[in-house]
């Protein structure tokens, strides 16, 4: 007699055990991002596991640095070079002005694992000596993906003109960046005026945080002309970009910066801008 095969459990009328499926794991939280304002237009920026640091200077005050546009620093870093983590990247927005690349600001970009600047400060600083191969230049939209402690960001670079339209050959290129990560979008301005070309980035991007290099500079020589923006000015850029938070660089601690930094949260006053102003105090480290 052939033995009957076992009844399955829609026959023997016994429920089949089913294992309930797992809860999927949650994603990781991003991994929080810190800001250390160090003075005029450094920042210090961790971003995951990833150190950022933006256009070093950090020469002890008074300083003189002569030139055809004599430029002194009246007040010193927040936070000394030697107490710097090691830094992954650095965005050099230019460096042929010293309130964004000073004597040992240079010591610092030596360091770096990789600098990211204009093609022009790229050749500069790049033929030879401790920056070679670690430094690149970008045009504007151009992107490179910088990786770094577990964490990469994308960087794109953004149009910046450093003066009246006209001054370029003066003034020598300038660039802005873009840095998106795990968690939002930065836009750092670098040296610039109010211009055009500015308008495309908040097309471009959905910008979070915006640092806006203001101050107003003026110079004796060049009479009523501007070399960055003035607050009314910052204040509009943020309209157009649409930055939910802007944080103000480069409008102290040096003569050619001549705007009262009072006029700042005045021109951020309105109502359509409430609420966006953030300003850090220099030397602590606050999260974005």
């Amino acid at each position: 007699m052939t033995p009957s095969a076992p009844a399955d459990a829609s026959e023997s009328g016994t429920a089949a055990e089913v294992e309930p499926a797992a809860d999927p794991a949650p994603a990781p939280a991003p991994a929080p991002a810190t800001v250390t304002y160090v003075g005029t237009a450094t920042v210090l920026l961790r971003l995951g596991g990833l150190t950022v640091l933006t256009d070093p200077a950090f020469d002890e005050a008074p300083a003189d640095y002569p030139g055809a546009r004599p430029l002194h620093r009246t007040t010193g870093p927040a936070l000394a070079a030697d107490r710097l983590p090691p830094v992954d990247l650095v965005l050099l927005s230019h460096d042929q002005h010293a309130d964004n690349l000073d004597h040992t600001g240079r010591e610092v970009l030596a360091r770096a694992a990789t600098v990211l600047t204009t093609p022009e400060a790229a050749a500069r600083l790049g033929d030879d000596g401790p920056t070679k191969g670690r430094i690149e230049g970008l045009a504007p939209w151009e992107s490179r993906e910088v990786t770094a402690g577990g964490t990469t960001v994308t960087v794109t670079a953004t149009p910046a003109r450093h003066g009246p339209e006209g001054t370029e050959h003066v003034t020598g290129p300038v660039t802005g960046f873009v840095v998106e990560y795990d968690g939002g979008t930065l836009y750092v301005s670098g040296d610039t005026v109010r211009h055009d070309a500015l308008t495309e980035i908040g097309a471009r991007f959905a910008i979070d945080t915006a640092f806006l290099h203001l101050g107003d500079a003026h110079f004796p020589t060049t009479g009523d002309r501007a070399f960055s923006m003035s607050a009314h000015e910052g204040a509009a850029l943020a309209r157009a970009l649409g930055a939910r938070t802007v944080i103000p660089l480069h409008f102290d601690s040096w003569h050619h910066l001549a705007e009262d930094p009072a006029r700042i949260p005045e021109a951020f006053d309105t109502p359509d801008l409430a609420g966006r102003l953030r300003l850090l105090p220099p030397g602590v480290a606050e999260t974005l």
